[in-house]
This record gives C-alpha cells, sequence and structure tokens, in this order.
C-alpha cells in the first residue's frame, strides 16, 4: 500500500481520512507520527489558506508529499460562524462540547427556517517544488436545539444533514463518508489522484 501524510492531530479527523483512502490503496500517516514536528500556526483568514499554510509547512519540513485540511461549520444566522474558528470557538482548549455549548447559547429562540448551516471542507496538497493545488467539498443542514447521536466528532450531534433526515452524529461511519464535507473534497482530489505519485512530485 502506498503511503499519504495528513497534517493533521485531530484525531477524529486522521479517522476519517483513514477509512476513506484505505479502500483507494492508500495508508495514512498523521502529525501524532512526527512529534518533533512544531505547531504550525493557522494565521489565514479562510479555510483554504490555513490548508495550504499546513500543507506546505510539513511538506517543507518532511520533503515530502502532504494533504492538510482546514475545515468547519458555517452558520448563516451567526454570520458564517464559527467559521475557521470552529474548532477552537470557545477557547483554545478545542473542546467540542464546549464548542458546542456557545453555538446552541448564540442560537437559542432562532426559527428553525433560519437555523440553516453547512460544513465545508478545503485540502490543500502540497509537495516539494510544487505549488499547492486545492479541493473543496461541503455538506448543507441546519442547526438543531440539542444534541443528538453519538458518533463522529465536533459539531456532529448539533448537525441536522437535511436529505439524511438524522443528524450527522446518528450516521455511521459509511454513511457519513458518503455525504460528508471531507468526503465531497476527497472525491474532487481523486480526480487527481496522479498527485500522489511517490517521487514527490506532481504530475
Amino acid at each position: 500500500m502506498k503511503e499519504v501524510i495528513i497534517a493533521t492531530t485531530n484525531l477524529g479527523k486522521a479517522r476519517e481520512f483513514e477509512q476513506l483512502l484505505h479502500s483507494k490503496g492508500y495508508t495514512v500517516k498523521t502529525l501524532q507520527d512526527y512529534p518533533q514536528l512544531e505547531d504550525v500556526e493557522e494565521t489565514g483568514s479562510t479555510f483554504e489558506e490555513n490548508a495550504i499554510i499546513k500543507a506546505e509547512s510539513v511538506s517543507k519540513a518532511l520533503g515530502v508529499l502532504v494533504i492538510a485540511d482546514d475545515s468547519g461549520l458555517e452558520i448563516d444566522a451567526l454570520g458564517g460562524r464559527p467559521g475557521v474558528y470552529s474548532a477552537r470557538y470557545a477557547g483554545p482548549s478545542k473542546n467540542d462540547d464546549a464548542n458546542i455549548d456557545k453555538v446552541l447559547d448564540e442560537m437559542e429562540g432562532i426559527d428553525e427556517s433560519e437555523r440553516t448551516a453547512r460544513f465545508r471542507c478545503v485540502l490543500a496538497v502540497a509537495a516539494p517544488y510544487e505549488k499547492p493545488v486545492t479541493f473543496s467539498g461541503k455538506c448543507e443542514g441546519r442547526i438543531l436545539s440539542e444534541r443528538r447521536g453519538t458518533h463522529g466528532f465536533g459539531y456532529d450531534p448539533i448537525f441536522y444533514v437535511i436529505k439524511e433526515g438524522r443528524a450527522m452524529a446518528e450516521l455511521g461511519a459509511e454513511e457519513k463518508n458518503a455525504i460528508s464535507h471531507r468526503a465531497m473534497a476527497l472525491k474532487e482530489l481523486e480526480k487527481e489522484l496522479h498527485i500522489f505519485d511517490t517521487d514527490g512530485r506532481n504530475s
């Protein structure tokens, strides 16, 4: 099997990438496998900027092809928040429950018709001597008034997937991987799978 490095320490994301890429013949390594690397500061104002920053930084440090993901929740009634701050919306500790509680507090009293939201994901692929390329995906839904389900991570328990009729956290792994924002971005990336060539350069 071929190997690909995902620039994340998020175990939930790592698990999803493993599930999505294993069937395509790839094993996944993450930043957990490279403890010597310093944390990459996400200074971008968009998902695309942050994904590129992470991918380029790790690729430069390791000298190999790297995929970085930046993703989050955009809520229309909150002007697109939490957006790029999704992971640390309630503070720098990146606590999922605290983030959910903050969103539920801010959404209290908002009519169901105005609770529209989406998960958005941008994947950036960087390799030595090459300009990074990006791929994006999204999943539309709305924000629930309480948690539902026990699967997934992040905001999954309060994100209602309209076409599934369930919260994201009520979907099994295979179901989620068929419709998630990360899966949609990866499908776009699949069209360019030659970028996984192991010689360190894009085709």
